[in-house]
């Protein structure tokens, strides 16, 4: 029969098996990579709008304005895209993070934690 400090303790080993949880700290390339995309969607934005008064401008019968048009739209054009690119980039480093009470090189947890030597098969190494 268990004495009455084993059963108020859960056993001989109840103890956490878990180590201390590590702090959540923002990655400062995500906050650089973050912030660049809202910059970059603000400047495409702002040139957007210019590309926009420039086309009026034009077909009112300023001729200099359709080179601006051109410049905004080619702007915007760049914008966009190195903006996506950095939204690339963030969802990278987002699925390379390791995820919470995991532990580093771990597999995917498809099979044990043992790895099995290359050109295994069955009971027999080829």
């Amino acid at each position: 029969m268990p004495s009455d400090t084993m059963t108020l303790m859960g056993g001989k080993r109840a103890g956490s098996r878990r180590g201390p949880r590590p702090k959540q700290r923002i990655s400062p390339a995500l906050l650089g990579l973050a912030l660049g995309v809202t910059l970059l969607v603000v400047a495409w934005g702002y040139l957007v709008f210019a590309a926009i008064d420039f086309g009026a401008e034009a077909r009112g019968g300023r001729g200099e304005a359709w080179w601006f048009l051109a410049l905004a739209s080619m702007g915007a054009v760049a914008c966009l895209f190195a903006g996506l690119m950095m939204v690339a980039r963030i969802l990278r480093l987002l699925a390379s993070a390791p995820v919470a009470g995991t532990t580093p090189g771990a597999d995917d947890g498809a099979g044990d934690s043992v790895s099995t030597p290359e050109g295994y098969v069955g009971r027999r190494v080829r």
